[in-house]
């Protein structure tokens, strides 16, 4: 077996650390532990409303829950590019040292590196693509997004395992204050600047979930305080789902089955005892808002045709396709409306006319719209 030479070939890249140093590497890595630490849980709670265990409900309680986590999960991920960024420019003539693997271990220690580099670009990338609505593969982003985060956080905990004497250490030294050029910031001051920018892309990305930063939420996907529709952005219209003519059906009905069956017709439905609630409905791609619902319990509907609070109910849209059904129980149900007016005017096509669903602590995605059927199982 050929035997490197220790002295780097012309054309292999200078392994110069310049201002990068232990110190500052670690300050940065301990920032992106958080922040894809923050990802990992708030990502597992929002799985967990959209896969609810049959034991384990999803609860109503707090009414803004999912706003908050998904919100959070959102805000993190974006502003972690960054900062991502930073940590990988710290660390990169550490990938150009020479030899490339000085043994098996230390192979192995850069294949456990690049896993981990690699699953960080690939989640934060495609995270961020999907908050745009922009898909350009060809496999299902939800169990892709799910696996890497595992994939993600198991070699993030054996990153740090491996280098914890050494992140330990790098924490306790000071950042040195001397330049290395005198053109260049100091460790301090490239600290400073991370920070600066992370908190600059943070602050103009979460005024779609929160409403006073609204007016600088230049970096924000979604601008609900600028919603042209009932004060309240639209994810898909209803010419996209292809339900405009059913929805502005004069036959539309609406059926109720459970233990009786029951149809009623849009006038009925209309005519029904509205009541009023105060909910945010919040999207996966991390906005939100708070809104004025008004509709005939949707609990009242369900005992008319011989459910109760314990029953498992089934909302059946007017579109095809992933979200054409949703399952909603025990408290979500209790405090559920079969919403017809949004702000006090009737539903817009857009925003789910004839009517839709709107409970507390729901992913949006859930709040199923073109409501025609409603099957309630004991």
């Amino acid at each position: 077996m050929t035997k490197l030479s220790e002295s780097p070939p012309r054309w292999w890249p200078s392994a110069e650390a310049g201002q990068r140093n232990p110190s500052l590497t670690a300050r940065l890595g301990r920032a992106v532990g958080i922040a894809f630490t923050t990802c990992f849980v708030t990502g597992l709670i929002s799985h967990y409303h959209a896969n609810a265990w049959a034991w384990l409900p999803p609860p109503a309680t707090p009414a803004w829950g999912y706003r908050l986590t998904q919100g959070l999960h959102v805000l993190t991920g974006i502003a972690t590019i960054p900062l991502l960024l930073a940590k990988l420019w710290s660390v990169q003539h550490k990938l150009r040292q020479w030899p490339p693997a000085r043994s098996v271990a230390h192979a192995v220690e850069r294949a456990s590196v690049g896993l981990l580099v690699s699953a960080a670009l690939l989640e934060l990338t495609t995270g961020f693509l999907n908050i745009l609505q922009f898909y350009p593969w060809p496999w299902d982003f939800i169990v892709v997004h799910y696996a890497t985060a595992w994939l993600l956080i198991g070699a993030l905990i054996l990153h740090i395992a491996i280098q914890l004497p050494t992140i330990r250490a790098g924490l306790a030294t000071p950042l040195p204050t001397a330049r290395v050029a005198y053109d260049e910031l100091t460790r301090r001051g490239i600290l400073t600047t991370v920070t600066l920018s992370v908190g600059t892309v943070a602050a103009t990305t979460a005024g779609q979930v929160i409403g006073p930063l609204a007016p600088i939420a230049v970096l924000a996907p979604r601008r609900p305080d600028q919603a042209p529709d009932q004060d309240l952005p639209v994810n898909k219209t209803a010419a996209a789902a292809g339900v405009e003519t059913a929805a502005r059906a004069p036959s539309y009905e609406l059926s109720l089955v459970g233990e009786t069956q029951r149809t009623l017709s849009l006038e009925q439905l209309e005519s029904l005892p509205r009541q009023r609630r105060s909910l945010p409905i919040a999207c996966v791609e991390g906005w939100s808002r708070q809104a004025e619902w008004e509709g005939p319990s949707l609990l009242d509907l369900v005992r008319s045709v011989g459910g109760d609070t314990d029953s498992v109910v089934t909302l059946v849209s007017l579109e095809d396709g992933a979200y054409a059904r949703s399952e909603i129980r025990a408290g979500q149900l209790r405090e559920a409306l079969l919403a017809t007016h949004l702000h006090g005017e009737r539903l817009s096509l857009d925003h789910g006319y004839p009517a839709r669903l709107i409970a507390p602590d729901r992913p949006g995605e859930q709040q199923t719209k073109w409501v025609t059927r409603i099957e309630v199982q004991a």
